[in-house]
């Protein structure tokens, strides 16, 4: 799956920011994030049940005892594949006997999918067995094959757009279980932020009506008192001239 390049900036300083500004105010990013997710998760399951409907509409179809057993052999291939990759990340990790233990589960469940797979192959026509019956993980959409050997299986339980797929359905249950309570607390932040508004917005009305009106009014009685000063300055310069005239 190819998701293409992030339209995010991912840089260290910045996530430094980040993680201070969200201390300081919350902007709620784990509900933008949650959302985020959503959409991701619900682009892949309808992903899922489209490739589902193309193997219905082109496989063969089986009746109802194959198909249970079918189901069977899936079933436990992606035990095998799951406890496999497990075991060598542990082995990988440095715990050997953990890692012991889990390859001795997987040895049961191979002996567990040789019986499945004689009764699933003995339960059809050879020509219809050797046809290969995939079906679609629930976690990534990507197509099994029931003929999928160990191997395989466990390159993919254990490749990271599987395991990036478990990790995101994590987060996103995660937040999902607090979404109510923070929704709730965003709404509460967004009326404490209009009702700062509509103070800020009051007091500056406040300041410009009355304050500014204030400062204006002193301005033009000064402007007025500074005009009458200059008309009695020009009677008193007329009335000097004219009586020097005389």
């Amino acid at each position: 799956m190819d998701l293409g390049e992030c339209p995010k900036i991912h840089d260290l300083a910045l996530r430094a920011d980040f993680e201070k500004a969200q201390q300081s105010k919350d902007y709620f990013y784990d509900l933008d994030a949650m959302e985020h997710l959503q959409a991701f998760i619900s682009d892949c399951d309808r992903r899922t049940e489209a490739a589902k409907q193309r193997l219905a509409e082109t496989q063969e179809e089986l009746s109802a005892e194959v198909a249970v057993k079918a189901n069977s052999v899936h079933e436990l291939a992606e035990q095998i594949g799951q406890k496999l990759a497990k075991a060598e990340q542990l082995g990988e990790e440095g715990f050997v006997e953990e890692s012991m233990k889990l390859m001795e589960e997987v040895d049961e469940l191979r002996k567990k999918k040789l019986e499945a797979e004689q009764e699933y192959r003995n339960s059809m026509p050879a020509s219809s067995y050797q046809q290969q019956k995939l079906r679609v993980c629930e976690v990534c959409s990507a197509y099994l094959g029931i003929h999928d050997n160990d191997r395989r299986l466990a390159d993919h339980f254990g490749g990271k757009l599987h395991l990036g797929f478990i990790k995101i359905r994590e987060k996103l249950a995660e937040l999902e279980k607090t979404a109510e309570k923070r929704k709730e607390e965003k709404k509460k932040a967004g009326k404490d932020k209009d009702r700062d508004d509509r103070d800020d917005r009051y007091e500056r009305r406040y300041r410009e009506h009355y304050v500014g009106g204030r400062e204006l009014d002193r301005r033009s009685k000064r402007h007025r008192s500074r005009s009458r000063d200059r008309k009695d300055r020009d009677r008193e310069s007329r009335s000097t001239r004219t009586y020097k005239s005389r």
